[in-house]
């Protein structure tokens, strides 16, 4: 089982940003790979705690994951807040929380840590999917076309003479403090310590083409409008041995004809007829799973809320199915011919038909209360 992003950073739900940056500052400095050369064990700790950091100092991440928790980012096979990074990933996005503190920049990552070749990751692909109400209910697998950059069959790479493969520079300046030592990405090859030495006339000057391809995606049951979901390394190809990017994948929720979602419920407006409400009757209604058919009891009241339980939407992060909550609206006609009038003229003052709600009748707030328990 996962661990909880607070725990690994010793919080408890609900820390403050700034605690939450500070806790991580601290295990960063404590298991930094240069503090640990070897430690296979430190230098996991470092990355769980960048995982945990990369969700938790993220004011929309943090929300998703107090609210459904890993399965907001990791359901369906995708690859998650941060589950996929590597040592890149941590130091290029994180430089806000080291700072200069450990020397005023990091060596290089790839199959090390400090000296080793620097690996760039291609540039990210976003594409947007709609799917039906059904589709979120039950999960779905989509075959999407999607244009990305990969590297053209036949370039070839150098190592880059400014860097010397290393992908970084490093420049010595004199402080009040003394000299210091700060590296950065090499300006020639863009950090990746490859310059191009062959490549074919459709290539860009970075050694791609344009290529499409399907890419199949496994939708998890339970997503929301706007939730965003990542598909490890199908995004762009980077130069020379990079890392590719990732396609991210936003949700596009379609409206549906008749049913009305509120987190993991369903609502339904049933309306029946005065003659459907005193007589009892059946109707078929609508869900995600097919047509129902349920029964309507004589004497319905309007307002009455039947509750079809298991009949909504699964729960994102396991836990069981929503309901389906059926509003009855009784219909009052507009118009009504001479015999009809007649009718209610002398029901006016029948005891039948005078209002006498017993305690069972609950009322619309109650009605309201039940809707959320």
């Amino acid at each position: 089982m996962k661990e909880d992003y607070y725990e690994i950073l010793g919080l408890t739900k609900g820390a403050s940003s700034a605690e939450i940056k500070k806790a991580y500052r601290k295990m960063a400095i404590k298991y930094h790979p240069d503090k640990n050369p070897g430690d296979a064990k430190a230098e996991e700790m470092f990355k769980k705690a960048a995982e945990a950091y990369e969700v938790l100092g993220n004011e929309e991440k943090k929300a998703r994951y107090d609210r459904y928790g890993h399965q907001a980012f990791e359901g369906g096979g995708f690859g998650g807040g941060a589950g996929g990074m590597n040592m890149d990933d941590i130091f290029s996005q994180f430089g806000d929380i080291f700072g200069g503190g450990f020397g005023g920049g990091f060596s290089g990552f790839g199959g090390g840590f400090g000296g080793g070749q620097r690996r760039t990751k291609g540039s990210n692909l976003r594409i947007r999917v709609s799917l039906s109400l059904e589709e979120i209910a039950n999960g779905v697998e989509k075959k999407i076309k999607v244009k990305r950059k990969v590297q053209a069959p036949g370039t070839t790479y150098k190592t880059c003479s400014t860097c010397n493969g290393t992908g970084q520079v490093t420049r010595v300046t004199n402080t009040i403090l003394g000299r210091m030592q700060t590296a950065s990405p090499c300006n020639v090859c863009g950090g990746s310590g490859q310059t191009i030495d062959k490549k074919p006339e459709n290539a860009d000057v970075h050694g791609l083409i344009t290529k499409e391809e399907t890419v199949s995606i496994k939708i998890p049951a339970g997503v929301e409008d706007g939730m965003q979901l990542k598909v490890a390394g199908k995004g762009n190809d980077a130069p020379g041995n990079g890392v590719p990017g990732d396609l991210l994948v936003a949700i596009d929720e379609k409206e549906h004809a008749s049913l009305q979602r509120e987190g993991d419920n369903l609502h339904y407006d049933l309306y029946i007829s005065y003659s459907e409400a005193a007589l009892g009757s059946s109707r078929e209604i609508d869900t995600v799973s097919g047509k129902v058919r349920i029964k309507i009891d004589e004497g319905v009241q309007s307002g009455k809320i039947l509750r079809l339980r298991g009949k909504g939407i699964s729960n994102l992060n396991g836990y069981g199915k929503g309901d389906l909550l059926v509003h009855v609206n009784v219909w009052t006609p507009k118009t009504l011919n001479k015999e009809q009038r007649e009718f209610f003229e002398k029901m006016a003052n029948d005891d039948n038909f005078q209002p006498n709600p017993e305690k069972s009748d609950k009322s619309f707030f109650e009605k309201v209360k039940d809707m959320f328990s």
